[in-house]
């Protein structure tokens, strides 16, 4: 009888050691927001914690503090923010064996080129919502008729300068479909890690390591223009027609892999503005499926 229940024993200190610990997620809030706001990505947090017994959920910072933070996700380059979160990532040892990755409009877009050129630790799921993947060319809520905001689409190519190239984020991802040369020529972070201008394997390998990516867009994004951005889409070459992933020649090129992901590549659409969603959508449609 004693044998018995030390095999028992046995037996049961090994299931105990074979339970693994959720894996982490890391999250990257979109522009003018903090790490930690509570009413947004701090609660957001509790809620994953809630959902998940016993993960961690780190969210990213570009510097001490609310408003520093904030403060820099405007006026910080995407190639430099980016260089800070993976040497913060690399440090923490929580995620050494991979985490999924949760971004927020432009930090969603910031993680995506984070996977690219970032693989240590290695992400494993990545999830953006409302993210800009293939540029903006538009003001957000822009009002008036369509003239006027086609006049300041054309005034805002100023994202193309050097200065703002250094020192505005938004500029690293402004996409004229209007002069898709100066486009190539002068962005120094979206042209990158699409792989425009020629082909960067490395990036292209690393996308294709990811387990899943998942793509949400807003169907009444007023904010990212086009919303189709958020699933790849965008104007066509020469024009502000829209066309989708399927159609243009990031695909047919399959520059980044994103066509060889097959069905690990997921697009959903959420009904709403940008990043309008609720604690049950989020958990229902995103948490479950893809974290838990």
């Amino acid at each position: 009888m004693l044998f018995i229940l030390g095999e028992l024993f046995v037996l049961f200190q090994c299931f105990q050691g074979s339970q693994t610990s959720p894996v982490p997620i890391v999250m990257w809030h979109g522009i003018g927001d903090t790490c930690c706001n509570p009413h947004f990505l701090g609660r957001i947090k509790k809620v994953i914690e809630e959902e998940i017994d016993g993960v961690y959920v780190y969210s990213i910072s570009i510097g001490d503090g609310f408003a520093r933070d904030a403060q820099n996700s405007y006026i910080i380059p995407p190639n430099k923010q980016i260089e800070i979160a993976c040497k913060q990532l690399r440090k923490d040892e929580k995620l050494k064996n991979g985490y999924h990755g949760l971004g927020f409009s432009q930090g969603g877009l910031f993680l995506r080129g984070l996977a690219e050129r970032c693989p240590t630790p290695p992400m494993k799921t990545l999830v953006t919502l409302g993210s800009q993947h293939q540029g903006i060319y538009g003001l957000p809520k822009c009002p008036g008729d369509k003239r006027y905001c086609d006049y300041f689409r054309r005034v805002l190519n100023f994202a193309y300068s050097n200065w703002a190239q250094r020192i505005l984020a938004p500029a690293g991802y402004w996409h004229d479909p209007l002069d898709e040369q100066t486009y190539k020529k002068k962005s120094k972070f979206l042209a990158d890690i699409n792989n425009e201008v020629f082909i960067n394997q490395k990036y292209r390998t690393n996308i294709l390591r990811l387990q899943k990516l998942v793509l949400v867009k807003f169907n009444n994004d007023t904010t990212v223009q086009p919303k189709d951005s958020s699933w790849f889409g965008f104007y066509k070459p020469g024009t502000l027609n829209i066309q989708r992933l399927n159609e243009s020649s990031l695909w047919f090129q399959d520059r980044i892999g994103l066509r060889q992901m097959g069905n690990r590549l997921l697009l959903l659409a959420k009904n709403g503005d940008h990043l309008q969603f609720t604690e049950e959508w989020l958990i229902t449609n995103i948490v479950r499926p893809f974290f838990k």
